[in-house]
């Protein structure tokens, strides 16, 4: 069954589990409120809509890459927005149930952890919402959905870490689809600021929603004249803003007092969009209620700063040009305070940012002519960084901040708030870097902290704002006069130091979105790969380089005996095979010890030919067919190992299929001669007991490993072993010499020197 995770922020989330055809009937066929005045007539009001993906075959969970994401786009004025998960499960009967976890996330990718690891330091992490299910489906439903980004993760309980044949077992697959179905607004009530607006509600709610400029300060939302047929007082709720998950910061006010009048506060609303307002009735039905709605716009007058600024105000300043530094003068506190231009004070000093795009999700921000930051006592200053691309989401954003020891004293503080959607603006009210509808992330600078660091993952598409204030707390008087320079760095990365020596950072793709994540190795998690808690060290990683390359020196077993048996193209098989599973291994392996001589898909393609072709010209040559017959064999063999493994590398049927047939051609010639002889072959029993025996012994626990016993944890040892087996099956598999042929023949032949030869036919001799 469904299973809602945290953050939910009250009743804006249900969760429900129902067949999917079922959850569709009930949405699509559910009548709408009814419009004020008639409660059995539909609102046509409303409309729905429905939206669909192509369904994802899902994985078991070891990064953030095994993890099927979904992009959808709620549109405006959305009131219900339902997703429908639905599961499907193939593969036969002997695969089971698993669970599957669903994130959701508004704005950008959900940032999870099923493992439990370890984030970086100053890393900056919300709890995710999250629902569990079975094979039984599921809906969730979200009252008052944010417009914009919504994501939907998915996947199967982590990985058990099991290396497994592709082809070998049966797979179970288990196939995830979301559709999201929402009802929104057609006709929504204009609500102008200072204009009161005349409503009427009986049964079902009022849909208004009101512009908030760039620059506001303050939203005040009032109710007035509030009055009802059969109730005392005003029994209405308002609900202000949409609701986003992890975190819901919907601002209900419910009027039920005796007076006619009450208000709603919202310091620092989100700029530059539409503020969703519902007024629902709590006098019940077929009770009328009338008020009027009213919004007031307190605004934020900024003093854009630039160089020109700076040196127009400020002519007592000097400016260091090889570092672009501003150094503050006494005067400087003034600046803003009051202006000639238009009258009124200042409530905010914003910086110009300029964003320079530098490849995919990566972006650098700096103020513009390379001004630091001034911050005073008296206004925070603002720099406000665009992150609303749509494509920005999918990185990972990080702010350095940075002040001088000598120009910070020891009663003095420099707050710092980072926002999304509004700045905070309230520092000398509280410190909590909380705005209408968000929470923001605190950091400080001090004497004894002079640098600050902060790390998001995945931060919303949003315009982001970085707010600074000098704060005195406890002789406010000291920052009067004070003012401090801050030094920033601003960069949206796809991976935070490039997943480290211990990680690699891959660029993921879900459709046209784009998003990065961390692939770890040598034991190392996390989602930046900095979690060692179960890594390797430096030792181990040298021991497993030097296991799983010198293990395959055991293939000179089988190429002298193959040289001294005159063997030579299974000779030149064994060496190819010993030098690019060598060398592929040296490359493959993680962290520091590596060594690669040429790609890494080249050489692991030769190593996976190699290893088939040794097995195929093994089993050919204990067939002893004629000299024609088995080189022929050989080479179209080979050339279909060529064609297979392009395919398709991780089949195992690929090497396996090639094999068999080898194998029953080994055995029909086996029966042939039997049969012609009229006794065993091969007719020795010293053969069977100490090479044919122990050499199959050696091959069945070769592919027994390979096949069931290998996983990521022990793979240097386990397949280390594998090497040895493969090898050491050659070497006592290969057929004895000709009684005829004398040892190291091969060799003797290579030599150049004159050879007397006979022609029979004619009985003449010739030197050559």
């Amino acid at each position: 069954m469904g299973l809602a995770g945290t953050g939910t922020g009250g009743a804006a989330v249900a969760v429900a589990v129902a067949g999917p055809l079922l959850l569709l009937l009930q949405l699509l066929s559910r009548p709408p409120p009814a419009s004020a005045g008639d409660s059995r007539k539909s609102d046509s009001r409303l409309v729905s809509e429905q939206f669909s993906q192509s369904p994802q075959k899902l994985s078991f969970y070891s990064w953030y890459g095994s993890a099927r994401l979904f992009h959808f786009r709620v549109p405006p004025d959305t009131v219900l927005l339902r997703w429908l998960l639905q599961v499907s499960r193939g593969g036969g009967p002997t695969c089971t149930n698993v669970e599957i976890t669903v994130y959701f996330r508004y704005g950008a990718p959900p940032v999870i952890n099923p493992l439990g690891t370890s984030f970086p330091a100053n890393t900056s992490v919300q709890s995710s919402f999250l629902v569990k299910m079975l094979q039984s489906n599921t809906s969730v439903n979200v009252s008052h959905p944010a417009p914009g980004d919504w994501f939907v993760a998915a996947h199967l309980p982590p990985s058990t870490q099991k290396i497994e044949v592709k082809g070998f077992v049966p797979t179970c697959a288990y196939i995830f689809q979301p559709d999201m179905l929402v009802m929104r607004v057609v006709e929504v009530s204009i609500l102008e600021p200072d204009v009161p607006l005349p409503q009427t509600l009986l049964s079902h709610p009022s849909y208004l929603k009101v512009f908030i400029p760039e620059y506001t300060q303050e939203l005040r939302l009032e109710l007035q004249g509030c009055e009802s047929n059969r109730s005392l007082g005003c029994p209405v709720r308002l609900t202000v803003g949409s609701a986003t998950l992890p975190s819901n910061f919907q601002k209900v006010l419910t009027c039920t007092g005796p007076t006619r009048a009450c208000h709603l506060l919202l310091p620092s609303p989100p700029w530059d969009r539409w503020l969703q307002v519902t007024a629902k009735s709590l006098a019940g039905p077929h009770v009328s209620v009338a008020f009027s709605a009213v919004a007031a716009l307190t605004a934020c007058r900024p003093w854009i700063v630039n160089l020109q600024h700076l040196l127009q105000s400020s002519p007592n300043q000097s400016c260091n040009a090889s570092t672009g530094l501003l150094l503050p003068s006494l005067g400087y506190q003034d600046l803003g305070r009051s202006s000639g231009e238009g009258g009124g004070s200042f409530c905010l000093m914003s910086y110009q940012v300029m964003r320079e795009d530098m490849d995919v999700v990566s972006v650098h921000f700096r103020p513009l002519d390379r001004v630091s930051v001034l911050v005073q006592s008296d206004m925070p200053s603002v720099m406000q960084l665009h992150l609303n691309t749509g494509m920005d989401s999918g990185g990972t954003l990080i702010i350095s901040l940075w002040a001088n020891k000598s120009v910070i004293s020891n009663n003095t503080l420099v707050m710092v708030c980072v926002n999304a959607a509004s700045p905070f603006l309230s520092f000398n009210a509280s410190l909590n870097c909380t705005t209408a509808f968000f929470q923001g992330y605190f950091l400080f600078l001090s004497t004894s902290s002079r640098k600050a660091n902060l790390i998001i993952p995945y931060p919303e598409s949003d315009n982001w704002f970085l707010s600074l204030q000098l704060v005195c707390p406890q002789s406010p008087e000291e920052c009067e006069k004070a003012s401090v320079l801050v030094e920033t760095t601003l960069s949206l990365v796809p991976c935070l130091n490039d997943c480290g020596p211990y990680g690699q950072c891959l660029l993921l793709r879900r459709h046209g979105y784009l998003y990065a994540g961390c692939s770890c190795k040598a034991g190392w998690r996390g989602w930046s790969c900095t979690d060692n808690s179960t890594a390797q060290t430096l030792a181990q990683q040298r021991v497993a380089t030097l296991l799983l390359t010198l293990s395959n020196l055991m293939f000179l077993a089988p190429i002298i005996l193959s040289v001294y048996r005159c063997l030579l193209v299974e000779a030149s098989v064994y060496a190819y095979t010993m030098f690019f599973s060598t060398f592929y291994h040296a490359c493959d392996q993680p962290g520091e010890a590596v060594l690669c001589i040429l790609n890494y898909d080249t050489l692991q393609y030769c190593d996976f030919l190699g290893s088939g072709v040794s097995i195929w010209v093994t089993i050919l040559c204990m067939a002893r067919l004629k000299a024609a017959l088995k080189y022929v064999l050989l080479l179209l063999g080979t050339l279909v190992f060529a064609m297979s493994l392009q395919l398709d590398r991780r089949g195992a049927w690929n090497m396996m299929g090639p094999c068999l047939f080898a194998f029953m051609v080994m055995v029909t010639m086996w029966i042939y001669r039997c049969g012609h002889r009229h006794h065993c072959y091969p007719p020795s029993w010293q053969r069977w007991v100490f090479y044919l025996l122990p050499g199959m012994s050696m091959a069945a626990v070769a592919i027994a490993i390979y096949t069931s016993m290998m996983t990521s944890d022990n793979y240097y040892y386990t397949h280390s072993i594998w090497h040895m087996l493969l090898a050491g099956s050659a070497a006592f598999l290969l057929p004895p010499r000709d009684k005829h042929a004398e040892p190291w023949a091969c060799s003797q032949k290579l030599t150049c020197h004159y050879e007397i030869c006979k022609n029979h036919r004619e009985e003449l001799y010739t030197v050559t």
